[in-house]
């Protein structure tokens, strides 16, 4: 209001000066007054800087709650955040966000310094907030911590998929026992507002091509699935390093987790030797919960015997030796796993084409997923016509399946091609032949086995082997699809979401839990090992077992998975 009488006021005096000026003049201070004018009502009317008057407390623990106060904060959050020593607190840290206040988390990993309130471009003034805990140390060179540094990262900001670059030090010479890490959250239904939670994490995946590139002093990654704007850092055997911010934008869609489930999951492998003689070798490869931004903190319970290889690819190598005619030996394993549900709202105009490693690694054919076959290419050709647009072109695909590939339990289809000529599958090979005419279009994806859970009021029913697809959108991630569940081809027990056919492609339900994304590919043992392999199991593993040595005859019962508890 004070700007616009100051307007008129000026105007007012212009005009009044013009009476007294000849009329080329009049015309001259008359444009004067309309630019002043106009770059006044620009000013009243542009966004204004957010202004901290006070934090409360200003010296405090981490992981406390602090209030600030002040103006020009904003109704809400939107794409708004506050910095804490340069660390910004994860999404679910918010309580509360208006224009005068905003109650948040500070980061447990967090340090002394100035915090700030960013909104867009405009950054706040900054107010000093001391860590009660914080004790100084002295400075020390590269020579001495061994502790990895961050000095830089470059860019800042960026989606999944995009290739980031850190520089620093004692990051060791190779990957081995180490990890980049950046911030993941999901929503929780918490009734208690200030309750302290342990920040989330999520590593740069192999399954994205993540890592690039690993020396002492710098590391080359691609930014993962499921990440948010927050922490990086980096962990070694010798420590971790201090968090540095990194702000995740330029996505075309969303994708949230909620809805968090634990299971304990158990299943066993029992083996009696029928004819045998020393020396004699038996390799099992059995796999175990994978981990994802949907599935996370797989933790094991117990198992009867030690493996040879803890995990390579997502499997635990087992090694039986010297084993004897008419014996018995019984493999038992249990673990706990966290179980999301992953929603995604795109913006499909947004979508935009790739071509990248990850790009031209995931869109070959195989044995598997013969996406090279002709008839495939024919049929995919002409469901899309001239379409290019990826994520449009991934939804045409799924309706066609579900519109003209009848999917059953009770149905067998020894391959996909047959599948596609019957027009019935059973669920893998559905999910496969999805899999293939979407890498026919040129639409990088990975196929996912694992295990449906029954419903709570069904705990009593066994779990069902169960398959889905995953398509990567370039800036955005993983994209869920499930054409089974979509077409409902499966009882009722193992349901949990109305709406199927839509609600099914791009988001996933808790309700499951998998063993293998993509095609784990194993080495052979022994040159002369007499291979097993298990073809629609819960995981697509190539190689299952290997008989090796005097080892003859044998018989092999692999469990199904149970569910022992669900939390």
């Amino acid at each position: 209001m004070k700007i616009k009488k100051k307007n008129l006021y000026i105007n007012y005096c212009i005009l009044h000066s013009l009476g007294k000026t000849n009329p080329n003049r009049r015309f001259a201070v008359l444009q004067e007054a309309l630019v002043i004018t106009f770059f006044l009502f620009f000013l009243s009317c542009s966004p204004k800087t957010p202004v901290i008057l006070s934090i409360d407390p200003k010296i405090g623990k981490m992981g406390e709650v602090i209030t600030l106060t002040g103006s020009n904060f904003g109704e809400a959050r939107v794409e708004a955040y506050v910095t804490i020593a340069g660390t910004a607190p994860t999404n679910s840290s918010y309580h509360l966000w208006q224009n005068d206040k905003i109650v948040v988390r500070i980061p447990e990993t967090g340090e002394s310094g100035l915090i700030y309130v960013h909104i867009g471009r405009r950054k706040s003034n900054g107010v000093l907030f001391s860590n009660l805990s914080s004790v100084p140390k002295p400075i020390e060179g590269e020579e001495f911590g061994l502790e990895p540094r961050i000095n830089s990262v470059s860019p800042q900001t960026g989606a999944p998929g995009m290739q980031v670059t850190i520089t620093g030090n004692n990051f060791g010479g190779t990957r081995e026992g180490s990890g980049v890490y950046f911030s993941w959250d999901y929503e929780t239904p918490s009734i208690n507002p200030f309750a302290v939670n342990e920040p989330e994490f999520i590593e740069v995946s192999d399954t994205e091509l993540g890592y690039e590139y690993w020396s002492m002093r710098e590391i080359r990654v691609r930014i993962p699935d499921g990440v948010v704007s927050g922490n990086l850092e980096i962990k070694t055997p010798h420590g971790k390093s201090r968090p540095v911010f990194f702000d995740i934008s330029g996505k075309p869609g969303v994708k949230t987790f909620k809805e968090k489930r634990s299971y304990t999951v158990s299943y066993s492998v029992d083996i009696r030797t029928l004819e045998a003689q020393k020396p004699n070798t038996l390799y099992l490869w059995i796999p175990k919960p994978i981990t994802s931004p949907s599935q996370r903190n797989v933790s094991l319970i117990s198992r009867s015997m030690e493996p040879f290889i803890e995990n390579y690819r997502g499997v635990s190598l087992f090694k039986m030796e010297s084993l004897v005619a008419g014996a018995s030996q019984t493999i038992n394993l249990s673990y706990r796993v966290e179980v999301y549900t992953a929603e995604s709202g795109m913006r499909p105009l947004s979508v935009k084409q790739e071509q990248s490693p990850l790009h031209a690694m995931y869109t070959q054919g195989t044995a598997l997923i013969p996406s090279d076959n002709e008839r495939i290419k024919a049929a995919t050709s002409g469901i899309l016509g001239r379409e290019q647009n990826p994520y449009v072109k991934a939804r045409l695909i799924y309706d066609w399946i579900l519109e003209n590939i009848f999917i059953s339990q009770n149905s067998f289809s020894p391959d996909i091609i047959t599948a596609l000529e019957q027009k019935q599958a059973d669920p893998c090979s559905a999910v496969l032949l999805y899999t293939a005419m979407l890498r026919a279009a040129g639409l990088p994806c990975i196929p996912v086995a694992g295990v449906l859970v029954p419903s709570e009021r069904d705990r009593g029913g066994q779990t069902l082997h169960h398959y889905w697809t995953e398509l990567w959108i370039a800036d955005f991630g993983w994209l869920p699809v499930d054409p089974v569940m979509g077409a409902g081809a499966v009882p009722s027990i193992y349901i949990s979401k109305q709406d199927t056919g839509n609600y099914y492609f791009g988001s996933m339900d808790n309700m499951r839990i998998a063993f293998s994304r993509g095609e784990p590919v194993l080495s052979q043992m022994e040159s002369r090992g007499r291979l097993v392999s298990h073809t629609k199991s819960y995981s697509l593993q190539n190689i299952w077992e290997e008989a090796a040595g005097g080892l003859e005859s044998y018989s092999s019962l692999w469990g199904d998975i149970t569910i022992s508890g669900i939390y």
